[in-house]
């Protein structure tokens, strides 16, 4: 694996780890910050954050945007305005657990949707890489045990993270599709792509807003709200959108298999959770699936 590919790949485990986080505020403050709200603040303050240190590159690079044209409002309402939106209301009504069962659909439709779209079947030690990956997921959420496993439900807000799964897979698609269009610095198509994005959440959120108001700023919302802008938002997209381009989408979206490791780690780090056996293995087989699979070629013949 290239320098350049590693550091791209480094950034995509940065980017899973920081989203791990925010399913588990999502989670966490359902009770406390409505979903709308949330998103709402999080790209505001994501946006205030970033414009300063855009402006001029977006007006630099102004006819290069403007030649993209339609496509970036369908990129920003993918990425920015539906995806996160639709995470945080299905946290309303679904446990964190199927929040990341669910998200890890992404690797599946990544890999079918980069051979019809984009031309790009991966080789089978790729596929290989994948099952062996999604057997560790298995293994994790189930705990070792086929018992827990078969005893897994699904509520209503799964439907909900389902649509988000494939709305962040075009996303994710699109982004390597149009890449000679989106030829701009990372910060300023981020930006832009927020700019955008925001707009389209507003109407949604302030429907919300008549109908049950906005939330307490306590402390602990606040950080939760300025998590989400800062590591969710700008850091985590940042990273991933550098992956996509570099490794291309369906390696790239095989890093979300390791959100439900990271879940645990992160457990163990702040609640103090213990780290068991199934854990370890679990995470080992995750790990080992990713390699293979990253470090395959990707074409259109099968080798």
């Amino acid at each position: 694996m290239s320098e350049s590919r590693a550091w791209a790949f480094a950034g995509l485990l940065l980017a899973v780890l920081c989203w791990s986080g925010n399913a588990l505020v999502a989670r966490a403050f359902h009770e406390d910050i409505p979903p709308l709200s949330l998103s709402f603040w999080r790209w505001s303050l994501a946006t205030c954050l970033l414009l300063p240190f855009v402006v001029r590159s977006i007006w630099t690079h102004r006819q290069t945007l403007r030649a993209a044209g339609w496509r970036l409002p369908i990129v920003a309402a993918l990425g920015i305005a539906s995806y996160n939106t639709l995470l945080y209301s299905a946290a309303q009504s679904t446990e964190a657990i199927n929040l990341t069962l669910l998200n890890t659909c992404l690797p599946l439709f990544a890999f079918l949707g980069a051979g019809l779209l984009l031309g790009e079947w991966p080789a089978r030690r790729a596929w290989f890489g994948m099952a062996i990956a999604a057997a560790g997921l298995l293994y994790l959420i189930s705990r070792g045990s086929w018992e827990a496993f078969v005893s897994l439900s699904f509520q209503k807000g799964d439907l909900l993270m389902l649509t988000a799964v494939l709305a962040w897979t075009l996303y994710t698609l699109l982004l390597r599709r149009w890449a000679t269009f989106l030829l701009v610095p990372a910060l300023t198509l981020l930006g832009v792509l927020m700019l955008i994005g925001l707009p389209l959440i507003l109407p949604f959120y302030l429907y919300e807003f008549s109908q049950i108001g906005g939330f307490a700023p306590t402390p602990g919302n606040l950080a939760a709200v300025a998590y989400t802008a800062v590591f969710a938002s700008l850091v985590a997209y940042l990273a991933w959108n550098h992956g996509v381009r570099v490794i291309g989408a369906p390696k790239a979206a095989m890093t979300t298999y390791l959100m439900p490791v990271f879940t645990a780690i992160i457990g163990w780090l702040v609640l103090g959770e213990v780290l068991q056996v199934f854990h370890w293995v679990g995470g080992g087989l995750i790990f080992s699936g990713l390699l293979l699979a990253t470090r395959s070629a990707t074409g259109n013949a099968a080798r």
